[in-house]
């Protein structure tokens, strides 16, 4: 019982619809009616600025630092579930919102939330390596998509250093969903139609 009801908290947690919520509240605007009609940072950044892009950003990744971390609450200490699995629970709950009619975000900013929770130095090693790929592509999508890519390849490694093979596998997941959540953003890459950051 106890691994089902954190297990749903974790969903909850990801569910949290913070560009629907900064853009209803502060801007009286619905951003799914404008740019992509996504939830996430970077359809907040297109519509309502740098100042609500970064709020909903750093709430997007808190939802998912939140969820690992669920298994500090001593109620839930002794579930026997891996906190990494909170993060994908998190992660799927940004993507389908409860909260949101199931239409979410791309579960980039989460992703790293999860990192987070789980390792704040892969967590800066990719910041640092999104802010470098973003300053020289100007395309967030594309730099999202290579994040997958510095992951999975960080987590091989450290699956061979350390036998971490849990985190493994939930990189793959991750950036599986990341991958799939940009389709479309792949087919504008190729067509050169993709648009690029202009606050950056």
């Amino acid at each position: 019982m106890d691994t089902a009801i954190v297990l749903l908290l974790a969903y909850l947690l990801g569910s949290l619809p913070s560009g629907l919520w900064i853009g209803k509240i502060f801007y009286n605007k619905d951003i799914r009616e404008s740019g992509s009609g996504n939830l996430g940072a970077t359809n907040t950044f297109r519509v309502l600025g740098k100042k609500a892009g970064i709020a909903v950003t750093l709430m997007d990744i808190l939802k998912g630092t939140a969820a690992v971390l669920l298994l500090q609450i001593p109620a839930f200490a002794d579930s026997g579930i891996h906190p990494l699995t909170l993060g994908i629970a998190a992660v799927v709950g940004h993507m389908f919102p409860v909260f949101a009619k199931f239409r979410g975000g791309k579960a980039v900013a989460t992703s790293g939330g999860v990192i987070l929770g789980y390792s704040w130095p892969f967590f800066l090693l990719l910041i640092a390596s999104f802010l470098v790929i973003l300053k020289l592509t100007k395309i967030v999508s594309l730099t999202s998509m290579a994040m997958g890519v510095i992951a999975l390849i960080y987590a091989v490694i450290n699956y061979f250093r350390t036998g971490d093979l849990y985190l493994l596998v939930v990189i793959i997941v991750l950036s599986a969903f990341i991958f799939y959540r940009h389709r479309a953003n792949i087919g504008r890459i190729k067509a050169g139609t993709e648009p690029k950051v202009k606050w950056l």
